[in-house]
This record gives structure tokens, sequence and C-alpha cells, in this order.
């Protein structure tokens, strides 16, 4: 059973920004399973609190994604501090705060960060080739950094070597170990996760086919990946979210708690 001892009205403890900020990364952890991206208790999804760029949200390590509620976040700084802890007895996964602390730290422009351990992310990750452009879905996320394993990520100076190799990419694939989306909000980081985890997953199935793949020109992939920028046309996951927040209002609406 999930912790119970949630500090009672948590809404009221904090800004009408943060609990915006509660709502939303609650969502995404919510969405994240029901789109088969979880992986028990584990990995991250951090949300910034509007206003103040060194705290950020967090998952109470030992709670599923289909736990978490706006209420349920802990919210921590840049250097780890714990700045409010609605829980007894319960923290946070370290390995969480390293990654997410790295990207949050060195990009200003990032609202959202999420990281996951899919199957086809994995499967990906171990590919020498890399995210190919196959389909249009994965123009769409292009271009994609990756970052070498180094083995659990504990080690804080890790971080430096992280945000190297993200550079101003908002897709990453982390080798040997899983994906990495951000984005100025929640919204647009889970929307561009949805997109990477769709073009892993497409990789994997064509390659496993057995069969000879057509690749599109050059020119071809590198039009798409043109349109695809959100400062060409729209920021993608924006029109979304609305849609996204309804499909779990008709599930379960305890998200909002």
């Amino acid at each position: 059973m999930p912790d119970t001892h949630v500090t009672d009205n948590v809404r009221a403890r904090v800004s009408e920004a943060e609990w915006q900020a509660r709502l939303d990364c609650a969502a995404c952890y919510r969405l994240l399973p029901i789109f088969g991206m979880s992986d028990l208790v584990y990995n991250h999804v951090t949300t910034r609190i509007p206003g103040d760029g060194e705290r950020f949200l967090i998952n109470p390590f030992g709670w599923m994604y289909e736990e978490i509620t706006a209420s349920s976040l802990i919210t921590i700084d840049l250097a780890g501090n714990t700045v409010f802890n609605p829980h007894q007895g319960i923290g946070i996964n370290y390995a969480g705060y390293v990654i997410h602390s790295a990207v949050h730290g060195a990009r200003p422009d990032v609202g959202c960060v999420i990281h996951t351990h899919t199957r086809a992310g994995m499967a990906v990750s171990a590919m020498q080739c890399g995210l190919l452009p196959l389909t249009q879905t994965a123009m769409r996320c292009m271009p994609v950094a990756c970052h070498a394993y180094e083995g659990p990520a504990v080690e804080l100076d890790e971080r430096a070597r992280l945000v190297g190799d993200l550079g101003a990419a908002n897709f990453m694939i982390l080798r040997n170990h899983g994906l990495l989306t951000c984005g100025p909000s929640t919204a647009e980081a889970f929307n561009s996760m949805y997109w990477l985890e769709m073009a892993c997953r497409a990789q994997v199935d064509a390659m496993a086919a057995r069969t000879e793949l057509t690749m599109p020109g050059a020119d071809v992939v590198e039009r798409s990946i043109h349109l695809y920028d959100p400062r060409t046309r729209r920021p993608f996951g924006l029109l979304e979210w609305p849609a996204m927040l309804r499909l779990l209002d008709r599930r379960d609406p305890s998200w909002r708690s």
C-alpha cells in the first residue's frame, strides 16, 4: 500500500503556481503507465516550480505511477535539499535527483524532465546505430542526443557529462539504459516522450521483421526535422494536453487530489 501519511490540505500550503505544477506533474505520472512507459516504482518525472528555478517536484520513492497525486509530490531544490515533503518516513530516489537536477540546473528553458526504462527504449539504447530516421515519428524526435552509460546514476560528477551531451536537445538516448526527454512544460515533455517511445517501438519492430528497410533521402529527413521543430509551426504537446487530462478524468480523477 502507498504511504498514507500525506499532509492535510497540501493545496493550502503551496502557491497557486506550485499547485498547477503539481497537477501537471501528477497527470504526467498517471499517463505514462497508460501508454506502457512505467517501470514498477522506478524512473521519474520532475516539474520545475514556476517562478523559482531552484525548486522542482519529484515522486515519493516506492509509489507506483498509478498512485501519484498532486498532493503526494515532494519538493526538492537543485542541491538535493528537501523543501517540502508531505509524507512521514518516505523520501526520494537519489538517482532521480542526480539525473534530473543536472538538466534543470543547466537548462533554465526546461520546465519538465522525463526519464524512462521501457523495453523499446532500452533496446534502441543498446543499438550502435541509435535512433534511425525510419519513420516520420522518429524524425519528429531529431536531433537526438546520446550519453554513454557510466553505471547507475549516483555520482554527482556525471551530471556535467550528461548535460554536456544533451546540449540544447530535448530528446536523449541514455546508452544501455533508457530514454530522456525535456521541454518547456510538462505537456511538451510528455508529448516528446510519447513520440520518442513510439519511434523506438517502430524501429525495433521493423528491424525484427528481418526484411530490407527503406530510408528517406537526407534532404527529406532534413526538411522533416525542420517542419517538426517547435519553432517552425507550433510547440507540440500543448494542443494535446487537455485531451490527455480528459482521458485521466474519465479513468480516475484521483490524480487531482
